[in-house]
């Protein structure tokens, strides 16, 4: 089996070049990238159990892997949810088929979004991990724009290696993430 296009760039170009940029002594300092978690809440779920099923296969379609279906852990009577029903669906992608979505993500869906300037270097939590946003499924060429019901948003969480924010904007941005630039 090929290796994933954007691993070997990792290997080839991303290592060398944080290794001179950090001055990093061992090769098991360099971050990489660990997992990525991609969740779609599902309020509307409660009233239309349908939506749940269109979901699955969007995000399945997606990301080439069945989504779990995530259950609430407690009723909340506010919120007229009981407790076991379903409220959200994620994957969790690892090694081939996460260097995978992400090269898709990066070369084929961000630039798909209308009036892209850029991401928003912000969405770091402080332990290396970038969250990132969509609000629409549309920008990913899987999704057929005529079978879908709607415009769902999703939550793409990044994990990697690195103990510092610092050191996973440059591994992103080495993979070709675009932030946006700072402005002077």
């Amino acid at each position: 089996m090929n290796q994933p296009r954007l691993k070997e760039f990792y290997q080839k170009n991303v290592v060398s070049e944080l290794m001179k940029q950090f001055n990093f002594k061992n090769i098991h300092q360099i971050p990489k990238l660990a997992k990525i978690v991609v969740n779609i809440g599902l309020s509307e779920a409660k009233e239309n159990i349908k939506v749940l099923d269109v979901a699955t296969a969007e995000l399945a379609s997606i990301t080439g892997q069945k989504p779990l279906v995530c259950r609430a852990k407690q009723s909340v009577s506010n919120f007229k949810i009981r407790q076991g029903m379903p409220i959200g669906i994620k994957v969790t992608l690892r090694s081939t088929m996460m260097y995978e979505f992400l090269d898709r993500l990066i070369n084929v869906a961000i630039p798909r979004i209308r009036d892209f300037r850029g991401i928003e270097p912000n969405g770091f939590d402080g332990r290396g991990n970038f969250n990132l946003g969509l609000t629409e499924q549309y920008i990913f060429p899987e999704i057929n724009v005529e079978k879908s019901d709607k415009a769902r948003g999703m939550n793409i969480t990044i994990v990697t290696t690195a103990k510092e924010n610092e050191h996973a904007k440059s591994l992103l941005k080495t993979l070709g993430m675009p932030f946006k630039k700072k402005k002077q």
